[in-house]
């Protein structure tokens, strides 16, 4: 009996202990290949990272997009100015223009009125003071001032105080002397109409100049904008490339149990 026993013991014992060597070494393999499983490296997982801390990527895009975001609104705020500029340019040639002919109208009443700069050193000529040459000097009176109306010396408010006889209008005066006071009446109104647009244009000038100046700056602000754009792009591109072409860093992580 105990020689029956020993016999299975050592019969069975080594097949056992080789069974059992299989099943450990087939363990060990499996342990191994898990022990050495690579894995990329997630913020979580690094005990020296922040996950709620933007990536390198994201910086760079967000820095792109801002930039992108600021040289539109430069570049429209530069055509607005760019704009503003030309409408005020045409508006101080039209002012210029204005100008100009005022003081053609103004040199040409001014030589009318000189053909009379001697007219005061004369007497005045003797004509019977009757009422019929009272309404002859009126009637004179009134068709030079209506000329004058329609050659654009006098305006129709000026022509109403001719015939409303105001401001000086006296039809009992002699024609020569109406001559001399409508000559320089218009001479007067029209040295008034050049200072005016002198005035209008040195104050479309100096709008038109602030306004090129700010187009000048914008245009340079949009373009040194537009240079930084394209500047940060190019980092931009780098770090999504290299994140997207960067092998994932592995690390050796031991496998959980279960």
């Amino acid at each position: 009996m105990e020689k029956t026993v020993l016999y299975q013991f050592l019969t069975e014992v080594p097949q056992a202990a080789a069974i059992w060597s299989g099943l450990l070494v087939l363990a060990m393999t499996v342990l191994t290949v898990l022990v050495a499983r690579p894995e990329r490296d997630r913020p979580e997982d690094d005990p020296g990272g922040d996950p709620t801390r933007p990536s390198e990527r994201d910086l760079a895009a967000a820095e792109a997009a801002d930039l992108r975001r600021y040289a539109e609104e430069v570049a429209v705020a530069a055509t607005r100015a760019a704009e503003t500029a030309r409408r005020r340019r045409a508006e101080w040639v039209a002012a210029h223009t204005d100008l100009e002919r005022a003081w053609a109208a103004y040199d040409a009443a001014e030589t009318a009125a000189r053909r009379f700069a001697g007219a005061g050193a004369l007497p005045t000529p003797r004509t019977p003071r009757t009422p019929a040459e009272y309404a002859a000097r009126e009637r004179y009176l009134h068709r030079a001032a209506t000329a004058a109306h329609w050659r654009g010396d006098l305006t129709l408010a000026q022509l109403g105080d001719v015939f409303g006889h105001r401001n000086g209008w006296d039809p009992r005066r002699h024609p020569v002397e109406q001559e001399v006071r409508l000559a320089r009446f218009v001479r007067d109104e029209r040295l008034a109409d050049y200072r005016a647009a002198g005035e209008r244009e040195r104050s479309a000038w100096r709008d038109a100049e602030l306004a090129a100046e700010a187009a000048r700056a914008l245009a340079a602000e949009a373009y040194a904008a537009a240079a930084r754009l394209r500047t940060a792009r190019v980092p931009a591109a780098r770090a999504v490339t290299t994140a997207t072409a960067r092998p994932a860093t592995a690390r050796w992580r031991p496998a959980r149990a279960g």
